[in-house]
């Protein structure tokens, strides 16, 4: 596959509605930033954010700056955006901080509560590190989380249950591997590429982590801007096709010297 540039990864991403005009309506964002600031803790992903995103309005204010959502209090419904300019800028700070874990030949661990979406994304990146040198954790078998149970395809921690992968926003599947490396006695990661839960909990325990993020989980973002989460790429986070992320992903390994 042909790497993009710039402009064409920007077309791209409009065209396919990863950003710009994106499918999460306006009236779903705003009701989950109003959630995540009233202490909903299911809308935290795995952080722990305490009493320091009270206001609705704040938080609507990092997701305009990180994710280019209309920053306008007054939009209540309706279409909302992802501005594609920080789409790629945000895959070039994850790539540089692939290419340390490359130059460094660092442990990197990956997840996804979104398997019908970014399994590949995932997959593709964990190959491409375990090329260049990199050791892709390989997680213990027998976890359990959520009445369902913790698995691993093409390198890429998941969750399962009743034969079927989940679409999940919980913490406890990131806890259940990363307790389960301890219990045997394995080094946890030095880096966990993710999302949703799994990204937010792994952060939150202390491991460098980039990961991705909708425009209606907000925080990840909020956790970037502490400082917490050290990327968080803005993109919709499941488009039509799985195969539109794929010039993406191309871009990305480009930018990390990994392709």
């Amino acid at each position: 596959m042909p790497i993009p540039s710039r402009p064409a990864l920007v077309e791209h991403l409009v065209r396919t509605r990863i950003a710009g005009d994106v499918a999460t309506p306006r009236d779903n964002n705003l009701s989950h930033y109003r959630k995540l600031a009233n202490g909903d803790r299911h809308y935290w992903l795995g952080l722990e954010l305490g009493d320091r995103w009270t206001d609705e309005q704040d938080v609507l204010a990092v997701m305009a700056e990180r994710c280019g959502v209309i920053d306008d209090p007054a939009h209540r419904a309706g279409q909302d955006t992802i501005d594609p300019e920080l789409t790629v800028d945000a895959l070039d700070r994850m790539a540089a901080r692939l290419r340390k874990a490359a130059a460094a030949r660092e442990r990197v661990l990956f997840a996804t509560g979104h398997p019908g979406a970014l399994l590949d994304v995932h997959s593709r990146t964990a190959a491409a590190l375990r090329a260049a040198g990199c050791d892709v954790v390989r997680i213990p078998g027998g976890l359990h989380a959520d009445e369902g149970c913790v698995v691993q395809f093409a390198d890429v921690a998941v969750f399962e249950r009743g034969a079927t992968l989940w679409h999940t926003h919980s913490p406890e599947p990131m806890n259940a591997v990363l307790d389960g490396l301890r219990a045997m006695d394995q080094p946890l990661p030095d880096l966990v590429v993710a999302d949703h839960g799994w990204a937010g909990r792994a952060a939150q325990r202390g491991i460098d982590t980039v990961g991705y993020a909708d425009s209606n989980d907000p925080a990840l973002f909020v956790a970037e801007a502490e400082g917490t989460l050290q990327v968080t790429v803005p993109l919709d986070d499941h488009v039509v096709d799985p195969r539109f992320y794929e010039p993406m992903t191309q871009y990305l390994l480009n930018a990390a010297g990994l392709l």
